[in-house]
Order: C-alpha cells, then structure tokens, then sequence
C-alpha cells in the first residue's frame, strides 16, 4: 500500500472528509468502509522542526506575504523553474510564468482566498524533508516515520485504503464518546497510525460553533469515537517544496495527489 509523501498543510483531516462527502456519486469509490475492527498500534515519529535559523526568517516573509495577499512579492520569491508533480508527474505549464503556476497548483485565485490560506499553514509549518531525487529540494510538511511494511499488513487486516488513516500528535490523545469538548474519554491513543472514519458521519460530527471540531475515529481496540481534529493529522496530502541558495529561499514547487 502505497503511501503518498506530498502534504498540504492547509488541507488537514477536514479536507479529506469534505471530499468524502462532496464528490458526485459517480466520482466516489464504489466500496463501503469496512467495519470497525481492532487493530495492531503502528508507532509513528514524528519529524522534528528545522533549526535552519535562515528558514525560520523565510517563513515570516512567506507569512507576511500571504497576510498582504501581496502576489507580486509571492512571485519574487517563487523560483522560475517551479514543478507541479500530480500522480502522473509535472503538471507545470512550461508556457506559463512560475508565479501562474503556483497560483493554480495552490488555487491562489479562488475567490474565498483558499490559496493564501494555504501558505499561511504552510508559513507555520517548521519542518522540513529532502526529495530524494530532487537535488537541493527540501519539502513540508515532513512526514512521519513509521513500519510501512507493517503498515501495509495493517490495511490488509482491516480492509481499509490509506486514504482512511491518519497519525496522531500528542501521546495520551483523549478519544471521547461523542463529538463535544465535554464528552466521557473512552479511550487515549499514543502516536500512532489511527483509522479515520471518512463519511457523512465524521464530516457531520460536530458544528460550526464547536471548537475544535471533531474527527470519528477507530481506536486499536475497536472502539468507535472522537478526538479533536487538531490532534490529527493526515497520510498523504501535499506538500510546499523549497530550494535554498545561501541563506536564501525560494518556493520550488508543489507537490500533490492530484
């Protein structure tokens, strides 16, 4: 089971809900979601923040700008030779100016400003992971480390794609019986892969007035509950990716499922 490497930071667990959810029924897979089960609890570690100090001043510049929605100055800082990978690799307009490119790779245009929204998230994300075969690119989020041999026998076991599972930030994580800040605590999870119920009922959990919002989970004891969605992050979402020249930095490329 593969599981992908590029993260959207600004995306999170809520987006894979929405899109769960919100396909047309012809563009949803056609499988339910396995039953709850019991599990074997994967470990994950998680990746540490850069001490790059010069990446650290980058990421206020990327925040300012993205603050302003100033796009001129998101351009100077967006390397020419910007990539777009998707599943079936560059999706770059090579007929296209970078700065074009990352406008429609991270949908900068959208009228309800997604798009610096999501270099906002990406501004406050810290760490950093080098692209194999991309010499001198260093992408983020950086994704945890865990057994993706056992991984992959865990998806067997429990009939379930990866698009299903998550991992979780903190140790002693409280999963509750219902999707409120209030709710009795049923079970606590360490930093693990966890299941992810995505359907109407996990999108449907909790409303706009909560705070933090909710996830539906299945704990590795089979249990069935919530945890804040802020304790969760997801497996394969997308990246931001960045080149360093000195202590100078741009915006690469992006990376994503798409």
């Amino acid at each position: 089971m593969p599981y992908p490497a590029f993260v959207r930071p600004s995306l999170l667990l809520s987006a894979l809900v929405a899109a769960a959810v919100a396909l047309p029924a012809q563009a949803q897979a056609p499988r339910q979601p396995a039953p709850p089960k019991a599990y074997k609890a994967i470990p994950v570690t998680i990746a540490k923040p850069s001490d790059d100090a010069s990446f650290v001043t980058f990421r206020k510049q990327l925040a300012d700008i993205a603050g302003k929605k100033d796009r001129a100055a998101l351009a100077k800082i967006t390397a020419s030779d910007f990539f777009w990978i998707g599943e079936k690799g560059d999706k770059a307009d090579k007929k296209k100016s970078a700065i074009d490119n990352l406008a429609a790779a991270i949908e900068l245009d959208d009228k309800d400003g997604a798009g610096w929204e999501a270099l906002k998230a990406a501004a406050a994300e810290a760490t950093l992971e080098v692209v194999p075969d991309r010499k001198g690119v260093m992408c983020g989020p950086a994704n945890p480390a865990f057994d993706e041999a056992a991984a992959d026998n865990l998806a067997k076991d429990t009939g379930t794609d990866p698009s299903e599972w998550g991992y979780v930030l903190k140790p002693d994580t409280e999963v509750r019986g219902a999707a409120k800040a209030d709710a009795p605590v049923i079970d606590k999870l360490g930093q693990i892969l966890v299941r992810i119920m995505l359907d109407d009922q996990a999108a449907a959990a909790g409303t706009p007035a909560q705070s933090p919002p909710f996830l539906r989970v299945v704990t590795p004891a089979g249990k069935v509950g919530y945890v804040a969605e802020e304790q969760l992050s997801p497996l394969g979402t997308d990246q931001l990716c960045y080149t360093k020249d000195g202590n100078s930095w741009k915006i690469a490329g992006y990376a994503g499922n798409e």
